[in-house]
């Protein structure tokens, strides 16, 4: 068994490291995921490029498993590790935005959130997913696909450079210009080849936007309707689509709530007046039961209070060609035959800015797809894990297409087979190479990981 002294290790890094007899021990262990448990050895939240250096030596030295901990978002926990060692690179939250270039370095543990705010005083925007909480690291490196996707592309469009830690402590700039097969592995990649600990955005003038929330009956209809006004809708104009059990929520007639619904977040990215034309044939399929789209500023999208959020849910991913009201009849049987406290169909519609990108340009490949879904279902007792676990995946099973992909950062604990479909074949073998070259001894495991060529 191995022990590693707290007390001699925090003589060695600049940052915190943290115990299990220390008090905050258990608030640091956690992730989002709320069925994760794991209790790590120690907790090392690093302070400097170098912490990072000293954490990936000491689990290499002691051959201990290596957790890499920002925002905590991963579905399958991948922030959290049992025995092992967490680096937490929250510290690293430095931000400096230069409004002449239009550029800004970020350190990998600042939030999508904290980001789009100060950003904001300058007008100026990345786009993330939709998610203030996420770390800027953690959505990089699996894609990200968020409010701006249709106009500006995912963040790994937006991403000009990084800093990143191989598993042999080198510290490589890695840019189109420097290292450029690794540049493109981690736009999509996750987080299988080192640590990131600094990011180069690409700044967007987006300051007001119309956006908010429309939520509307939902049926076949509806459901094939909005999703077709989504795909036909203006560059500037992005939703994400919930088919969804209406939860208890004030702004929603009471004889609707565990009603199943349209629930969509939506941002256009234009002037006001274009955006309020774009949005009206939404508001035209059917009465709205709210109606909360409104001129605001972009960083309102994100509104914060998601701290402690750890739910229990089980999800699976997939794309979908077209949503027509055959398909839309299916999401509304399923979840009207579950009892789960909540469940969701989430659409989001891709296409413009997001497709313009050649499919070879990323490690994320499936430029082509039309729309993506994410099927979930929140359960309150651990023994009913598996009985949602079998309803998402017979719903997945009969609305599944010709198209198998998946999106590596909304993939759970699902398997070598379902990380596969995360790639095609050529971008696997690729991502393999790359792997081989900076992590041959595969210290960045606790990922959808990819195994060296």
């Amino acid at each position: 068994m191995i022990d590693l002294s707290v007390d001699d290790l925090r003589n060695q890094f600049s940052g915190q490291v943290i115990g299990s007899q220390d008090a905050e021990y258990d608030d640091l262990r956690t992730v989002v995921a709320g069925h994760i448990d794991h209790r790590p050895k120690v907790i090392i939240r690093v302070a400097s490029t170098q912490d990072v250096q000293k954490a990936i030596a000491l689990a290499r030295e002691h051959k201990l498993p290596l957790a890499i901990r920002s925002g905590g978002h991963s579905p399958a926990g991948h922030g959290a590790v049992q025995d092992g060692i967490v680096l937490d690179v929250r510290g690293l939250d430095d931000l400096d935005i230069d409004p002449a270039t239009r550029t800004a370095w970020a350190g990998a543990g600042i939030t999508a959130g904290a980001y789009t705010a100060a950003a904001a005083q300058h007008g100026l925007a990345t786009g993330f997913g939709d998610s203030g909480s996420v770390g800027v690291s953690g959505i990089t490196l699996a894609g990200g696909i968020g409010f701006l996707v249709r106009k500006h592309g995912m963040t790994i469009d937006q991403l000009l450079a990084a800093e990143i830690v191989t598993a042999d402590g080198q510290v490589l700039e890695v840019s189109e210009e420097q290292h450029p097969e690794l540049f493109w592995a981690i736009r999509g990649g996750g987080g299988n080849f080192g640590v990131i600990t600094r990011l180069k955005f690409h700044l967007h003038e987006v300051d007001d936007v119309v956006g908010g929330m429309l939520v509307l009956p939902a049926t076949a209809p509806t459901i094939a309707r909005f999703i077709e006004l989504c795909q036909t809708a203006p560059a500037e104009l992005s939703a994400i689509v919930n088919v969804m059990s209406a939860p208890p929520m004030p702004f929603l007639p009471p004889e609707v709530h565990g009603q199943v619904i349209i629930l969509a977040l939506m941002t256009y990215s234009g002037p006001q007046d274009e955006g309020e034309k774009a949005i009206a044939p939404f508001r035209e399929i059917a009465t709205p039961l709210a109606d909360m789209l409104r001129p605001m500023k972009y960083a309102e999208m994100f509104p914060g209070g998601e701290e402690g959020y750890r739910p229990l849910a089980v999800a699976h991913n997939m794309f979908l060609n077209d949503v027509t009201e055959e398909s839309a009849d299916t999401i509304l049987r399923h979840l009207n035959n579950s009892d789960s406290p909540m469940r969701a169909a989430q659409l989001r519609v891709l296409g413009g800015a997001m497709a313009e990108v050649p499919a070879d340009a990323t490690a994320f490949a499936h430029r082509s797809s039309n729309i993506m879904v994410n099927i979930a279902a929140l359960y309150q007792q651990p023994h009913e894990r598996e009985v949602r676990q079998s309803w998402v995946d017979a719903f997945a099973a009969e609305l599944q297409q010709e198209d198998s992909a998946a999106y590596v950062g909304f993939l759970g604990e699902d398997g070598t087979a379902r990380i596969r479909h995360a790639y095609p074949d050529e971008t696997w073998n690729r991502l393999a190479r790359v792997k081989a070259t900076y992590d041959p001894e595969n210290v960045f495991r606790l990922n959808q990981n990819i195994t060296s060529a």
